[in-house]
């Protein structure tokens, strides 16, 4: 081959490579062009279809977040449906509308999700951890009671994680979710109360306990909530709880999430951190709603059970000793008590538990007792209940006479006064009262019946919510069922069975002028 043949092949050559890449170039520039001419006309159509969708639309939902409802999507033209069905595959979880959202969306650190079963409450509890794991820091808890019951929700949880964020990945001997950034969610099982300190030196910025009501006492919650704790700014800490009413642990949880606010109301507790209750019911559930067969279920259910799981009554228990009890029959909004009717009061004293004094006056028209007010607290000395106590008499003319649990006239090995001797050295008139905790429980019924008139005999103010709520709860004793299970929550209903048993009656201006003639400084029980 010549030089001049070989120097014409080359070029050749290289015309053609170039003619070959012009075109490609070409193509290219082509199919991009076509791809942004479909996307520019999808995007076009999808906000025609918006306009048509709102068009004339007062729905405040639909303006607010551009909701497309199912019966106008038929409508819209093909390509936004295709857009639709690609966002709806990309979905790992779609909140229901209402209380699951709310939940989800509640700024309060410690809520309470539940109420009648089948609310959704499961996925939720899953999903609410999520709102951070975007951030390297966050760590999250999730509790339930068994392994079982842990399983079903690690199975849930497979389902949902890894299309929410692609790259997690869960490490099943030590049963956690790490995610993309670096966050974690750990699954945990808490069988009994010391099994807490398994998480001990632990710190979280989320944690959450499904089925709470399975716990007997708060001092699980109570200890984890001591574990929240991040250096990040950028993340707030959260405790995220769900429970059904009844369980061995409704009658404390009522009192952390439902006693001081109405449903759906924030409110600050005791320990100044801010709380809310969010109820559910299967009608918010659509999925389970919609054939009924979930709810002609739980309509199978016993009474005391198909209240608490299908209508979410808080206000029943199984197993309660007072099944007569009806927070509307048997509690009245406050009112104006008149001067002269009779008052009396009970007490039950607790140092480590709970000391309760209950207040009682009788309306001599019909003799039906009221309870009027309550004191509760623990950690409180002789001395200082009784100066709670004047506290709490300052409306009354004078200190309210009284019976008082004959425990705290003992003595107990100490050199000083006793709790009884300190409340009547400072002026309160008190008596040891009847303990027979048989006749007390019968009292307590008969006092629970409807009067002649229809009322009944016992009617609580619903300002002395750990009387009610003790009532409501308090459970039978399942070896001794003539009692009530002395394990639960009693001071209240201790103190109640007190003032009942020292048979308060209402006596006329008569009988008042005699016992002034007979009045005798001799019983060494009382403070005068």
């Amino acid at each position: 081959m010549t030089k001049r043949q070989y120097n014409y092949s080359f070029e050749h050559k290289a015309k053609l490579a170039s003619r070959k890449a012009i075109k490609e170039r070409e193509q290219d520039i082509a199919r991009l062009k076509k791809n942004l001419e479909n996307k520019t006309r999808r995007l076009r159509d999808k906000k025609e279809a918006l306009k048509v969708v709102q068009n004339g639309e007062t729905n405040k939902e639909t303006k607010k977040g551009l909701v497309i409802e199912e019966d106008k999507i038929d409508k819209l033209p093909n390509s936004v449906k295709e857009l639709l069905q690609e966002e709806k595959e990309r979905i790992a979880f779609r909140p229901n509308a209402g209380p699951q959202t709310d939940f989800l969306a509640a700024p309060e650190q410690d809520v309470l999700y539940g109420g009648a079963a089948g609310g959704g409450k499961s996925y939720a509890m899953l999903v609410d951890p999520l709102r951070y794991m975007h951030i390297k820091e966050h760590r999250a808890l999730l509790l339930r009671k068994s392994m079982p019951e842990l399983r079903e929700l690690i199975d849930k949880s497979r389902e949902l994680y890894p299309k929410a964020f692609i790259g997690a990945k869960f490490r099943e001997v030590e049963k956690i979710w790490k995610f993309p950034s670096g966050a974690s969610l750990e699954f945990g099982y808490l069988d009994r109360d010391a099994d807490v300190y398994r998480y001990q030196g632990q710190s979280y910025t989320w944690i959450g306990i499904d089925e709470l009501t399975q716990y007997p006492t708060e001092f699980p919650l109570q200890y984890l909530q001591s574990r929240l704790r991040t250096t990040n700014n950028a993340i707030n800490c959260y405790i995220r709880c769900t429970a059904n009413p009844g369980g061995v642990g409704g009658n404390w949880v009522k009192k952390r999430y439902l006693d001081d606010a109405p449903p759906n109301e924030s409110f600050i507790g005791k320990d100044k951190i801010t709380r809310k209750f969010i109820p559910a019911s299967l009608h918010d559930n659509p999925y389970l709603n919609d054939d009924g067969k979930y709810e002609q279920m739980l309509m199978s259910l016993p009474p005391t059970q198909r209240r608490q799981l299908l209508d979410g009554n808080w206000d029943v228990s199984e197993g309660a000793a007072f099944t007569e009890f009806e927070y509307e029959k048997h509690t009245v909004a406050p009112y104006a008590l008149p001067k002269h009717w009779i008052r009396v009061k009970g007490i039950d004293y607790g140092y480590a538990a709970e000391s309760a004094v209950v207040w009682g006056c009788i309306d001599p028209t019909d003799e039906t007792l009221i309870i009027y007010r309550e004191l509760y607290q623990k950690g409180l000395t002789g001395e200082e209940l009784a100066i709670r106590i004047f506290e709490f008499e300052k409306e009354d003319r004078l200190s309210v006479a009284g019976v008082l649990d004959t425990a705290a006239w003992a003595r107990t090995g100490t050199t000083g006064p006793t709790v009884g001797e300190a409340l009547t050295k400072a002026g309160h008139k008190l008596r040891r009262a009847d303990k027979n905790r048989i006749q007390g429980k019968i009292q307590i019924h008969e006092r629970l019946k409807l009067n002649a008139k229809g009322r009944p005999k016992l009617q609580i103010f619903r300002t002395c919510p750990n009387t009610i709520r003790e009532l409501q709860a308090i459970p039978i004793d399942k070896l001794k069922p003539e009692d009530v299970d002395t394990k639960a929550s009693d001071h209240a209903y201790d103190a109640l069975r007190y003032l009942i048993m020292s048979r308060p009656r209402s006596i006329t201006p008569y009988e008042d002028m005699q016992q002034l003639k007979r009045w005798t400084p001799s019983d060494p029980t009382f403070g005068y």
